[in-house]
Parts: structure tokens; C-alpha cells; sequence
């Protein structure tokens, strides 16, 4: 018999490595980004943010930031510790430009680093 309790979802965040429980992000289309917050690698450069919603061939990011050097990169997709950052608020990515990605399940970076 399962049990089902409800947490709010700042509970869930605070307690969800100690569930051994694994998120996956379900993307069968590019409209399921959307109030996501993810890390993509383009052709050219490395960003974080929330995207906000795609317009065209463009996800519109929110707090997007820089990621000029993510230092050990398990570390960094693991913990969401980054060496060095750079906020620009809101941002652009063309999605023809975009490598590879995923979602992103940390605080994003407000403060240069």
C-alpha cells in the first residue's frame, strides 16, 4: 500500500537528496522549457537562466547568466558551485545555436563572480 504525503516545494528542495528520489525533466517539445531554469552549452558560449518563453527561434531567459568557467564540471551541474560567472539579466539564445543542456536545479547566480 503506498502513502502519499503533500510538501510545499520549498520543503521538497530542502529534503530531496535525502529521498535517494530522481527528477527528470520530460521534453517532448520545445514549449515544455518553459518556467524551467537550465544550463545551455551554444557553438559560442555557456549560459544559466529561466526561460521565460521561446519567441520565434529564441528562448527568452530571466535572470540569465554568463558562465565564463564552470570549474569541475560535476561540481558545478552536481552542486551548482561556478567559478566564474557573469549576470546579464535577461537574455536571448537562439536554439539553432544551442549544443546541449539540462536543467538546472540550483539557485541561479545573482552577483558576479
Amino acid at each position: 500500500m503506498s502513502k502519499t504525503i503533500q510538501v510545499s516545494d520549498e520543503t521538497y528542495e530542502l529534503i530531496k537528496d535525502q529521498l535517494n528520489e530522481s527528477e527528470t525533466l520530460d521534453v517532448s517539445q520545445m514549449e515544455d522549457f518553459i518556467g524551467k531554469k537550465v544550463f545551455l552549452r551554444t557553438v559560442t558560449y555557456h549560459i544559466l537562466g529561466k526561460v521565460e518563453k521561446i519567441v520565434g527561434n529564441f528562448f527568452i531567459l530571466s535572470d540569465a547568466s554568463w558562465v565564463a568557467s564552470s570549474g569541475r564540471f560535476m561540481q558545478f551541474i552536481k552542486d551548482g558551485e561556478v567559478d566564474e560567472v557573469e549576470p546579464v539579466g535577461n537574455w536571448m539564445v537562439n536554439i539553432n545555436s544551442i549544443v546541449d543542456g539540462c536543467e538546472w536545479k540550483h539557485k541561479l547566480p545573482n552577483k558576479q563572480k
